[in-house]
């Protein structure tokens, strides 16, 4: 269908119109492919306008890294969330999917095996990257992030919320590509291992897509035993119901506490906000924001159940 893919090369121009009609000028820059005939069927049409889009990303993703100087790697970049959006139209491509996909790239020589790494990775993410016109894919957890931060730093949060920041957007990218940005490189791949490690469910994980009941593990011990630690803590604090209080809220959570008192004293706004945040892209150490994200987690969890009593 796309010769291109495969091929060592990527698309970074328009090769279709949204009508469907051919744009043959789209030629060069597309490494002299060219849709010929119009095209009719919507679900091909969908994918074809997603694809120059998918190329302008590549083509921005870790470029300090020598492994993207080779066009043939940013090219399997490419292939692999082309190919992945061909069968997840319902989502299709959004903008943060190749932060993600990056380290399988590099870490896998395979394709193949990149591709189905990425694949299992973003049947946990992926809805994080679900929009509609009325939510976002991590609302959820931003509404978490909130109740946190209320909860062991209410004086920071009412600063936020004065700032018209209480909906906490502003945290949007460190939940959407897992704090790509915010931490270098092998940093963030330490913390991705260690996130999921301690967020193993034996049970979630077989499917990777619904949250089973923690009734089960709590009455049975041999398998509490196999849960990773983050979980352990929430059964055996009793919230045995489904939640989504992800470690990586946490960690958003250690991150805004390293920067207390800056965003007290210097955000007069919004945009300030974004601009303190902004300073600490790859100048945090993940080891030590993992530390605080579970101090964070142990005193949220002690003030929770001392509410509910």
């Amino acid at each position: 269908m796309v010769p291109v893919i495969g091929s060592g090369k990527y698309v970074t121009m328009a090769v279709v119109q949204e009508n469907g009609n051919p744009i043959d000028e789209s030629s060069v820059e597309n490494q002299g492919w060219i849709v010929k005939n119009v095209v009719t069927d919507e679900r091909v049409l969908q994918w074809m306008l997603s694809l120059h889009q998918i190329g302008l990303d590549v083509a921005r993703t870790d470029r300090y890294l020598c492994f993207y100087e080779n066009d043939r790697n940013q090219s399997k970049l490419w292939d692999v969330l082309a190919i992945y959006t061909w069968l997840n139209l319902d989502i299709g491509y959004v903008q943060g999917m190749n932060d993600i996909c990056s380290p399988m790239i590099i870490l896998f020589d395979d394709e193949a095996d990149a591709f189905w790494c990425f694949e299992r990775a973003m049947r946990r993410l992926r809805e994080n990257f679900r929009a509609t016109a009325t939510s976002m894919g991590v609302q959820t957890q931003l509404g978490v992030l909130s109740q946190v931060i209320k909860t062991v730093d209410p004086r920071l949060h009412q600063h936020l919320e004065d700032l018209d920041g209480g909906e906490y957007l502003f945290a949007i990218r460190m939940l959407m590509v897992l704090f790509r940005r915010e931490f270098s490189f092998l940093d963030a791949l330490y913390l991705w291992e260690l996130m999921w490690a301690m967020e193993y469910n034996p049970t979630m994980f077989a499917t990777y897509e619904e949250l089973e009941n923690r009734n089960n593990a709590a009455s049975d011990p041999k398998l509490l035993k196999r849960y990773g630690k983050f979980e352990r803590k929430y059964i055996n604090s009793g919230q045995n119901e489904q939640h989504r209080n992800t470690l990586a809220v946490f960690v958003v959570a250690s991150v805004l506490q390293t920067k207390n008192k800056r965003l007290l004293k210097e955000a007069k706004g919004l945009d300030d906000v974004v601009q303190i945040l902004g300073d600490i892209a790859g100048n945090l150490d993940a080891k030590k924001a993992c530390k605080e994200a579970l101090k964070i987690h142990e005193k949220f969890l002690k003030k929770a159940n001392s509410n509910k009593q």
